[in-house]
């Protein structure tokens, strides 16, 4: 990629970074992204998402889909990214090193995630243009809300794809890797209901849901479970006064798996302990689950690897690396409507953090990325 396409990539990153763009609050970057799509010839289409889905969120915006019509026979191909950030990411400020790293100020997220991916896509459109570069039909999908697990693209009209086959650039490490299995999670919320007492004129009276709640947390490994689950209980909140038996607390947490039934057979585990402890304490556990989204495997001599692997060796990519990644993206909803799919690494490290970073030479070389898939 030559000066111009680098100088603009970056200019491009730094211009989205200064967008508020947290989950909901989409419009204004959704607003700049359409106008860079059609300056490329895309034609562009809004879903209905957020009029039948997003009403409570003003700041929201739907799904842009675009499509560049093609100059030669093939396959149609969808590239995917997410437009929206995690927080803290408003008030964001981008800073560039001189050794080609992009920070935040520390205040903030930087964004990359998933800015890096946007800005890849966007500047392979416009390399497509300019090198008038034979290619087949594109389609283009920037998702809203991809954070709380892919609310967006939960409720996008699938019916407009073409495509059968998926890029979803949203993956840390570096360029060439691609993550081909995707877990299944499942978020989960316990209540617990003893009794409340004094503790210290009669304890005796109470029933400690605190202590079913410890108790029952000892009953389960958390981490890795095996080589393809995790458990996490994340929040625990509970009682009203140290001097007071707690009646109440709640519990909240996950299961992911690339085998989606162990997910969903450890968190019935779960939630039948804690039911089980309660009653036998003489309390009561409210349960509840949340299933996000389904795990996937996309199968090495698939079409769309065969694809990746040749546009990442034809930029001088000679070991392109195949995962298993934990993370949740957009490409769950893909798979699950038929559309095989890969995530790819785009430059982007430390994500959901303050460290968060992106390294210049690497939006580089994930934009080159871009443009082989649609030409090779």
């Amino acid at each position: 990629m030559g000066d111009t396409g680098l100088n603009r990539i970056v200019e491009d990153f730094i211009m989205l970074s200064r967008f508020d763009s947290e989950s909901f609050h989409e419009r204004k970057i959704a607003k700049y992204v359409i106008g860079r799509l059609v300056s490329v010839g895309a034609e562009i289409r809004t879903d209905t998402t957020n009029e039948k889905y997003l009403k409570t969120y003003p700041n929201s915006f739907p799904n842009i889909y675009g499509f560049l019509p093609g100059n030669k026979e093939g396959e149609p191909i969808l590239f995917s990214a997410h437009l929206d950030t995690v927080s803290p990411g408003n008030g964001k400020k981008a800073y560039i090193t001189e050794e080609g790293k992009i920070t935040s100020d520390g205040d903030t997220v930087l964004g990359a995630d998933d800015i890096s991916g946007i800005v890849s896509i966007l500047e392979g459109l416009e390399r497509l243009k300019e090198g008038n570069f034979k290619h087949p039909d594109v389609e283009i999908l920037f998702t809203v809300a991809e954070e709380p697990f892919c609310e967006g693209s939960r409720y996008f009209d699938y019916s407009i794809l073409k495509s059968r086959s998926a890029y979803v650039f949203d993956l840390n490490g570096p360029v060439g890797r691609a993550a081909i299995a995707a877990p299944t999670i499942i978020s989960f919320e316990i209540g617990i209901e003893g009794k409340g007492a004094h503790a210290g004129f009669a304890p005796e009276e109470g029933i400690n849901a605190l202590n079913i709640a410890v108790e029952t947390l000892s009953d389960f490994k958390t981490g890795y479970i095996d080589g393809e689950t995790t458990v996490n209980f994340g929040t625990i909140a509970g009682g009203t006064g140290k001097n007071i038996v707690p009646e109440n607390v709640k519990i909240t947490g996950e299961v992911r798996s690339l085998n989606h039934q162990k997910a969903s057979d450890e968190v019935e585990r779960i939630l039948k302990r804690f039911e089980q402890n309660a009653r036998k304490a003489g309390g009561f556990a409210y349960c509840s689950r949340n299933d996000h989204i389904r795990a996937f495997k996309t199968d090495e001599n698939d079409l769309v690897t065969d694809r990746f692997l040749r546009a990442a060796k034809s930029i001088g990519i000679s070991r392109p690396e195949l995962i298993a990644t934990m993370g949740g993206s957009d490409g769950s909803r893909f798979q699950e409507n038929g559309i095989k799919t890969m995530v790819l690494a785009c430059a982007m490290e430390n994500v959901h953090t303050t460290r968060e970073y992106t390294d210049v030479k690497e939006l580089e070389r994930a934009a080159e990325l871009a443009l082989a898939l649609m030409t090779v």
